[in-house]
């Protein structure tokens, strides 16, 4: 009997694609890692590391790095990160990176769909979710979704209990939108220990600045990267988390960036919003949540749909 392999690949392994193949393999999600980058040896030296990696932990994983985007062949997984990051010490948003990166999106996308028939794609790269719509278009893929608020959604929950005093596992509660900018805390589904926020705080009597944690949000990662120079963890986190969903079929709820059709748009635009994801790609929230946060995905889908206008316009 042939044993069935898992094969993950991760394009780009600088500052954010090296952790999240790091956090993947490690989870015990992958039975094949492939590592590329364009950079001659970086995917190379990075694999040796992982194989140091293996032997410490005592996993059997087959390591295999390439320089060329074609190099990546039958994978049942794709993550893309490749692409500039955010300067640090310069203002700047993310969708500032959309030409550049949609143009080495594109290169991505064209050089490995007919490699790897059946993959499943998961982009990374800013701003993500017009590069998803890159990648979706070039691709043409079944499966592609971008990490969206994900990480603005742990992002959510930390600060929640941190200002609340209450252990980070009681925290539910999603953003959706835009990763950046127009990212949206999706209150209404915020819960502490089961509970509505808004019942929780009455019977504690506790307040919150919702402003506070909205601003926290979106501006956390500038901190980050002034500082340290780019974030690294929390995003290898997310992302497994993305991963782990797909692979292990939970059928769980995150925050990633799925088409939507939206009013005045001709086409389904790759917004943020809670869904519930596995193997394939369930039910939204969307219509759970209340009618002013509604009118606020809506609002970041059109800012979205404007990025990706900028960045096909410039392929």
């Amino acid at each position: 009997m042939v044993m069935v392999q898992l094969h993950i690949a991760q394009i780009g392994t600088g500052r954010v694609g090296r952790p999240t193949a790091y956090t993947i393999m490690c989870s015990g999600l992958v039975d094949m890692l492939t590592v590329c980058d364009t950079k001659p040896g970086l995917s190379a030296a990075f694999a040796e590391e992982l194989k140091h990696v293996t032997a410490s932990l005592g996993i059997d994983v087959e390591i295999n790095s390439c320089d060329k985007d074609e190099g990546i062949s039958n994978a049942d997984i794709i993550l893309i990160s490749a692409g500039e990051p955010r300067t640090p010490g310069v203002k700047m948003s993310r969708r500032d990176l959309a030409m550049q990166n949609g143009r080495i999106v594109k290169s991505v996308s064209e050089a490995v769909a007919s490699r790897n028939p059946g993959a499943k794609f998961i982009v990374i790269s800013n701003p993500v979710d017009a590069m998803g719509m890159i990648c979706k278009k070039f691709t043409k893929a079944d499966f592609v979704i971008s990490t969206g608020t994900n990480l603005e959604s742990l992002r959510f929950r930390s600060r929640l209990a941190d200002t609340l005093k209450v252990p980070h596992a009681q925290i539910q509660g999603w953003v959706g939108g835009e990763h950046g900018d127009a990212a949206i805390p999706l209150w209404s589904t915020a819960k502490i220990d089961s509970q509505p926020i808004d019942d929780y705080l009455k019977s504690k009597g506790k307040v919150i600045n919702r402003y506070d944690v909205d601003s926290y949000i979106k501006k956390v990662s500038k901190f980050i990267v002034d500082n340290i120079g780019g974030t690294e963890y929390g995003p290898a986190a997310s992302f497994r988390d993305i991963t782990r969903a797909i692979v292990k079929n939970t059928n769980e709820i995150l925050s990633v960036s799925t088409p939507i059709k939206v009013a005045e748009i001709s086409e389904p635009i790759f917004v943020g919003m809670p869904v519930q994801l596995g193997r394939k790609i369930g039910y939204s929230l969307f219509k759970s949540i209340s009618k002013v946060e509604q009118a606020g995905i809506n609002e970041a889908a059109k800012a979205i749909y404007g990025t990706y206008i900028i960045s096909k316009e410039s392929l």
